[in-house]
């Protein structure tokens, strides 16, 4: 007489199918949550989260300085990190940090060493400019000196006194260069970006963007 007992293949099958099942619907509920647990929340356009607009002055965005107007006289080839500071609905200041993407680096160069592909006519005496600091490869902020910028996040990295191409890694597209211009000794911006930032993919959909902020300005 043999010492195992011998399974019955239907409730075998069953089992298995019942496993089968329960593993699936375990796969499913944790995929699920992961999609509803990083899905972003509906975006809202306020003042303190539209991009950097004509007549915003930059502001320092860290150190002892923060929220103060960058001084031009202050700059060197180091990267100053700033926010753009505008208007609010009552005309009162406001810092448009609400959205991350906006955060800014500033350089000012000795006279001939920007050249193209940056556009010298959005840069205060071809000296001083100012671009998005958000990577257009994952959206990490760049870090780096006047000799080249480096993402810390995949390695991309810029070269800012070329327009912020790129020169290593996996970004697609330079920085974004932001037109600005000298008010005394502060910076003021004097548009859009010039190209698409972070995280914009198409040219369409930022310039929908762009309509978008103007009507609600309007």
């Amino acid at each position: 007489m043999t010492r195992y007992k011998r399974q019955d293949p239907e409730l075998t099958r069953r089992k298995f199918i019942n496993v089968a099942m329960g593993t699936a619907a375990a796969v499913g509920g944790v995929s699920l949550i992961s999609t509803l647990g990083t899905a972003n929340p509906i975006f809202r356009l306020t003042r303190e989260n539209m991009p950097p607009l004509k007549g915003d002055i930059l502001v320092h965005a860290e150190g002892s300085k923060e929220g103060q107007p960058i001084a031009i006289s202050e700059l060197g080839t180091d990267l100053v990190r700033a926010w753009p500071m505008g208007k609010g609905e009552n005309g009162e200041d406001i810092i448009r940090k609400g959205d991350p993407n906006n955060i800014l680096v500033v350089y000012h160069f000795p006279q001939g060493q920007l050249v193209a592909p940056t556009n010298l006519e959005a840069t205060i005496q071809g000296q001083t400019v100012a671009y998005s600091d958000i990577c257009t490869h994952a959206g990490c902020t760049v870090g780096g000196t006047g000799e080249g910028m480096l993402c810390p996040c995949h390695s991309g990295q810029y070269a800012p006194k070329r327009g912020c191409v790129v020169v290593g890694g996996p970004p697609p597209r330079p920085l974004a260069q932001l037109p600005i211009a000298a008010q005394g000794n502060n910076i003021v911006v004097t548009g859009f970006f010039l190209t698409m930032p972070y995280p914009y993919i198409h040219e369409a959909e930022w310039d929908e963007f762009k309509k978008t902020v103007e009507e609600q300005l309007a």
